[in-house]
């Protein structure tokens, strides 16, 4: 997810935890354990993004692929990272050091935000089609949500809005409010919005506004009321892409009988839950089968075409799959060449410890998840820069997301 999400969840969860703890016997010592709460949940949800520092350790494009969302985003070493930043808050912050010695519902509430700040990183991210892998070592396979864009503006406004609300100045929260609505605004104008999405983004950041300001210093109802929305918005995208995969399965197979659906990644227009970019991977015998497009789960009432144009695939490539399933590009490819490339090059070898939808073109390799026509996007490498280069060090040993085809025929 991006960096706005984060750090308005992480900020609820601090503000939350704040009001739902005992107060603290004298006002200072209340304002720094806010200020505590609040920092450490935003930080610890934005911690495991510090890997992007790791991405030099390989060359472009297998630094980013392979070590971003890598080790970092992983329960095991979110604990030493949670140490880290407690050492850190002890040894730097005073006033929070007398605090935590003093006060069990500030220790309570640590030990709270750092846990749910580092967690809820690695849950926010599992939601979208890049993937990652939580459990590693003991299971190193991409685990992949599949059910929300990665900016997504309704988590913005269910947590952003009383986060705002919750600060202490009038002109401060004046300009925030105005900022997040102009933004909202203007991605509806650049067709990233459905005018409907907008209508209903600012009908709830209106009513939760409210809430929150008639809340009071201790009052959760509006941070509760949140925090509900968003997984019930969570559980409809789920639902969302489920009830498309399946129909978009459905699909291949009619087209041609016998055909072997390997994967659909599924990626969510913004909070629109009836709107989705796809990419299907399929193979027969020795020929695989790539293809992306716009899938409406209301064709009846919205064509693909209807979707939000900023997102929408647009290429005229093959017929609709099915009512409500467009096709905007489609490319074929050799199981054998993959399986040869992979064999002989240790850099494709690396590249497919990261790739789930592999296109082989013109001694390119990409991953056509990312960019509209599978046109070529961060995950692209060309196969002759590699060749005489000795195999690559530091790769980590994330299973490959596509050994089930890359495996031998039997």
């Amino acid at each position: 997810m991006d960096n706005i999400t984060h750090s308005v969840i992480g900020l609820g969860v601090g503000e939350l935890l704040h009001r739902s703890l005992p107060p603290e016997p004298h006002p200072p010592a209340q304002r720094t354990r806010r200020a505590l709460f609040l920092f450490t949940a935003w930080f610890a949800s934005n911690a495991p993004d510090l890997d992007l520092v790791l991405t030099k350790l390989l060359p472009r494009p297998f630094g980013y692929m392979l070590h971003h969302r890598g080790h970092t985003h992983t329960l095991l070493l979110a604990l030493p990272q949670a140490l880290l930043l407690l050492a850190l808050l002890w040894l730097l912050w005073p006033g929070a050091r007398r605090l935590l010695k003093d006060s069990v519902p500030a220790r309570v509430g640590l030990a709270a935000c750092l846990l749910l700040g580092f967690c809820l990183h690695m849950g926010m991210d599992f939601l979208n089609s890049y993937g990652l892998h939580p459990f590693y070592p003991f299971d190193s396979r991409w685990l992949y949500g599949d059910m929300v864009f990665i900016v997504e503006p309704m988590f913005w406004v269910l947590l952003g809005v009383p986060v705002i609300m919750s600060l202490r100045y009038g002109i401060v929260k004046s300009v925030l409010l105005a900022a997040l609505a102009a933004a909202l605004c203007f991605f509806t104008y650049q067709s990233y919005l459905a005018p409907a999405s907008l209508a209903v983004l600012l009908g709830l950041g209106v009513v939760l506004a409210v809430l929150q300001g008639r809340a009071g210093e201790r009052g959760r109802g509006a941070l509760l009321l949140a925090f509900a929305l968003a997984a019930t918005f969570i559980g409809t995208q789920g639902v969302a892409s489920a009830i498309g995969r399946t129909r978009i399965e459905a699909a291949v197979q009619r087209l041609d009988p016998g055909t072997r659906v390997w994967d659909v990644a599924m990626t969510a227009f913004p909070s629109n839950p009836l709107c989705w970019i796809y990419v299907s991977l399929d193979s027969k015998t020795d020929v695989y089968t790539l293809r992306r497009g716009t899938l409406s789960l209301l064709p009846e009432s919205l064509a693909p075409a209807a979707c939000p144009a900023g997102l929408a695939e647009t290429g005229k490539q093959g017929q609709p799959l099915a009512p409500g399933i467009a096709v905007s590009a489609q490319a074929a490819g050799s199981l054998a060449a993959l399986r040869t490339l992979q064999a002989d090059n240790c850099y494709v070898d690396a590249w497919f410890r990261f790739a789930r939808m592999p296109r082989l073109h013109a001694d390119k390799l990409t991953d056509v998840r990312f960019n509209p026509g599978m046109l070529p996007n961060f995950t692209s490498v060309e196969l002759a820069q590699f060749r005489s280069r000795p195999c690559p060090a530091y790769v980590p040993g994330w299973d490959r997301p596509r050994a089930d085809m890359l495996a031998p025929p039997k």
